[in-house]
């Protein structure tokens, strides 16, 4: 399965097409899915944005390449590169996750990572660490099976559902661009979140499904039942930049300049400029959403596990959505 992976992201990386969607994200027309703290799902209006021709959408700059070496353990350093073990053991991991879904293994998060060897590699320790807590982060709130009173504290329940609530019967129809020939949907398919970051809509399952050469259009619970498929499509979304918006990876190691309209609209690298890229048409720009504290709580749990510091600009309520 890694190698399959690596070769097909690399040799995607060549071609233009529709960008994958965040899996809770409103202005732009891509869906919204995902847990709310309380266990319960996110909601908002969708729409149907129009898909470009071609394949998927380019890698963001350093984010392209084949496998790296990591291996599966908390050690394993590579002797050419940075790798995604040295930063996350696996006994962090699993202190992390005490109550994760058995796809989300720590193996199926290495091995995904393999295909985007930028991922937790790039910048000073420090940096490479805070961009780890900034993805669990995010997936966490995305995934979290936690409230108030959660034992272990609602931060203990990350990656706890695998899909978005309420769906898992075939009930949410809505994520259906019937106009979207190119990756048209199946009968009795549903397109809603699934994974860490929820890949939602049929032409996102479409376009991912032709990088790992996988009918996930015919069968998109494939999500749901391979980890390394299930963390690949978020690490593919953490990683890919969707014109205008810049890759989550960049935003938050500071790698992306913002341009003259980015400067006007408050759009500034870190932790807040991810929230924006996955969610920002419900969660930003307005006074700070309970979301985005959500986000904000399990990421700073995360650089406190990982040693790191946060960093600036962790809210996005200046910030105008794309």
């Amino acid at each position: 399965m890694l190698g399959a992976i690596a070769a097909l992201l690399a040799c995607s990386e060549s071609s233009d097409g529709p960008a994958l969607d965040g899996g809770s994200s409103g202005s732009d027309g891509q869906s919204v899915a995902g847990s709310s703290s309380t266990g319960g799902t996110e909601s908002g209006a969708a729409g149907s944005p129009s898909p470009s021709a071609g394949g998927v959408a380019n890698g963001a700059g350093s984010s392209s390449g084949g496998a790296s070496s990591g291996g599966s353990s908390g050690g394993g350093a590579s002797s050419t590169a940075p790798t995604l073990a040295e930063v996350l053991s696996r006994e962090l991991f699993a202190s992390m996750f005490p109550n994760a879904n058995a796809l989300y293994t720590y193996d199926a998060l290495i091995e995904a990572a393999a295909a985007y060897p930028a991922f937790g590699s790039v910048g000073t320790p420090e940096a490479r660490r805070r961009e780890v807590a900034a993805f669990l982060g995010n997936a966490s709130h995305e995934t979290t099976g936690g409230w108030p009173t959660a034992p272990g504290g609602p931060e203990a329940w990350g990656l706890y559902f695998t899909e978005e609530v309420g769906c898992e019967a075939g009930a949410c129809t809505q994520y259906c661009d019937a106009a979207n020939t190119r990756y048209p949907c199946q009968p009795g398919k549903t397109y809603h979140g699934r994974g860490p970051i929820q890949l939602s809509w049929n032409y996102n399952y479409g376009a991912f499904g032709e990088v790992l050469g996988l009918g996930l259009l015919d069968d998109p619970d494939l999500v749901t039942s391979d980890g390394v498929i299930a963390f690949t499509t978020a690490l593919w979304f953490w990683m890919t930049a969707q014109p205008p918006k810049p890759s989550a990876h960049d935003a938050l190691l500071g790698l992306w300049a913002p341009s003259d309209a980015d400067t006007a609209a408050g759009r500034r690298p870190g932790f807040g400029m991810t929230v924006n890229i996955i969610n920002g048409g419900l969660e930003c720009g307005k006074p700070t959403d309970d979301r985005v504290r959500d986000r904000i709580r399990f990421y700073r749990h995360f650089v406190a596990l990982l040693g790191t510091s946060e960093g600036e600009d962790l809210e996005c309520a200046a910030m105008q959505s794309y």
